[in-house]
C-alpha cells in the first residue's frame, strides 16, 4: 500500500506541478520504488525479534534531475517518507529513529540515471519537534509540552468522538523522545492496535487510537 498511496499522493500534490515544469527524466514513482525496495533489501532483526530497516536515505542524482525537482522537493519528501511509514507499518517494519529523505547532486551521475544510500540511524540525544497528525492531515506539534487528547474542547486534540473519555490520554516528552499515556479512559488507548497499559514509548509512525480516531504520531 505504501507505493499505491504515494503515487495517489504524488497525483495529488505534485504531480502538476512536475508536468507542467519539470526538466527531470525521473519519475516521483520511480524513487519511491526504490526506497520501498531499499527497505526490503536491508532489513535485519534486532534482538527483541523486531525486523529492523533503513530509515535515512539519500538520492543521488544527476544535476539536471536535482534541478528538475526543485518546484516539488519539499513535497516529494515529505511523500518518501510518508511512504516509507506506511510501507513499514503493513509489512510490520520498525524503524530505529525518524524517517528521513535527502535529495543531492551527484556530477558523475547522467540524466535519468541515480543512486541510493540507505542506513540505520539511531534518533539523536536531543528531542525532535514532534508532532501529532489528525485524519484531516493537520499537524499538532508537541515540543516540550504535555499534549493532551479528548472529547472536551480545551483539549490539545479535541476529539468529537463519543467513545472518546474527556481527557482520553496524553502524550508526554521522555527522555530524548515521547510516551503516550491512558488517563483512565473508559474505552482505553491503543498503539499500534494494541491496549497501552502505563506508559508507551513511541515510534516514529506510530497509530494512537483514541475510540475510533486514529492518529500519527511523528518523531519529527
Amino acid at each position: 500500500m505504501g507505493l499505491q498511496s504515494f503515487e495517489h499522493g504524488v497525483e495529488r500534490m505534485v504531480e502538476g506541478v512536475f508536468s507542467r515544469s519539470s526538466r527531470s527524466t525521473i519519475r516521483p514513482v520511480e524513487l519511491g520504488r526504490r526506497l520501498l525496495r531499499e527497505m526490503d533489501d536491508h532489513r535485519s532483526v534486532d534482538v527483541k525479534g523486531r525486523r529492523i530497516v533503513p530509515n535515512a536515505f539519500e538520492f543521488h542524482l544527476s544535476a539536471r534531475d536535482h534541478a528538475g525537482f526543485a518546484d516539488i522537493e519539499h513535497a516529494l519528501q515529505v511523500e518518501l517518507c510518508e511512504a516509507a511509514r506506511e510501507y513499514a507499518r503493513d509489512e510490520g517494519y520498525h524503524f530505529l529513529g525518524p524517517v528521513l529523505v535527502g535529495l543531492v547532486v551527484d556530477n558523475n551521475l547522467k540524466a535519468g540515471r541515480f543512486g541510493i544510500l540507505s542506513q540505520l540511524k539511531e534518533a539523536g540525544g536531543g528531542r525532535g519537534a514532534g508532532a501529532v497528525v489528525l485524519p484531516t492531515g493537520e499537524r499538532v506539534t508537541i515540543g516540550d509540552r504535555t499534549v493532551t487528547i479528548g472529547r472536551l474542547p480545551d483539549c490539545h486534540v479535541a476529539v468529537n468522538d463519543t467513545n472518546v473519555s474527556r481527557r482520553h490520554a496524553e502524550i508526554r516528552p521522555a527522555g530524548s523522545g515521547y510516551v503516550a499515556v491512558d488517563l483512565g479512559s473508559t474505552n482505553g488507548t491503543k498503539v499500534n492496535g494494541e491496549r497501552i497499559v502505563g506508559e508507551r514509548v513511541l515510534n516514529d509512525g506510530d497509530t494512537v487510537t483514541v475510540g475510533g480516531t486514529h492518529l500519527r504520531f511523528e518523531a519529527s
